[in-house]
């Protein structure tokens, strides 16, 4: 388990860990009792440091079971609260790879609507009584019937990505929940994938870029040199 996650470290500090999260992985528990990354980190945490008893290691935002990329931890409760902050205060720039169905027209856009939460059906929904969803994407390359999107969120709803773009008929590959005809990884996996976040850090008066690189199941025709964030400039 070490070892594995270890390979997944994208920067380690005294107060943050950051981890390339691989899709089809739960960050933390749910009704199913799977295993899950959060308990994963802990466990390294405990053995690298020799650490007795239970080990402090806080989320300050989530990324769902399907998708994959860069997640951040927090290792201290100064951390926790100060990042926390920084993300409910939208100091934090969130940069999304995401593979949809369909050939996107538009070579950029601004899609914004209203998302309400199906607590039974666990999923999200276009309606005007919804909480405000807005996100900006630039169309990086149509490959068959898919277009390859960097998107830059400006809201953080849950399954924000996911319904706005199947909302309009684009459903993310792989995304059976919201229509896709696709299957990636087993069905435990989406092309949705954070690709980048640019954030404060918690103590030091530094901004920190972190990016995670594809995982092995995105298709070849994918996967390019990355793009750059001056594309929102």
């Amino acid at each position: 388990m070490v070892l594995k996650l270890s390979e997944r470290i994208l920067y380690e500090d005294n107060h943050l860990l950051v981890l390339n999260k691989p899709g089809g992985l739960l960050v933390q528990r749910d009704r199913t009792g799977d295993e899950t990354l959060l308990d994963q980190a802990k466990q390294y945490l405990k053995v690298k440091y020799h650490k007795p008893g239970n080990v402090f290691l806080a989320l300050v935002h989530r990324l769902d079971r399907v998708s994959s990329g860069v997640l951040v931890l927090a290792r201290t409760s100064k951390a926790a609260a100060r990042l926390s902050a920084a993300f409910r205060e939208r100091r934090v720039a969130k940069f999304y790879l995401v593979a949809v169905e369909g050939r996107v027209r538009k070579s950029e856009g601004l899609l914004e609507d209203h998302l309400s939460w199906d607590e039974k059906r666990r999923k999200a929904k276009v309606h005007p009584t919804g909480q405000r969803a807005r996100l900006r994407y630039r169309l990086l390359r149509r490959v068959g019937d898919l277009s390859l999107l960097l998107v830059r969120l400006e809201t953080g709803r849950k399954h924000q990505i996911r319904a706005q773009f199947a909302h309009r008929g684009h459903p993310v590959v792989g995304d059976w929940k919201y229509g896709s005809r696709k299957k990636v990884f087993g069905g435990r996996a989406i092309l949705l994938h954070a690709w980048s976040l640019v954030l404060p850090h918690p103590t030091r008066s530094e901004e920190m870029r972190f990016t995670a690189p594809l995982p092995a199941y995105w298709p070849q025709e994918l996967k390019f040199e990355p793009p750059t964030l001056e594309l929102f400039a």
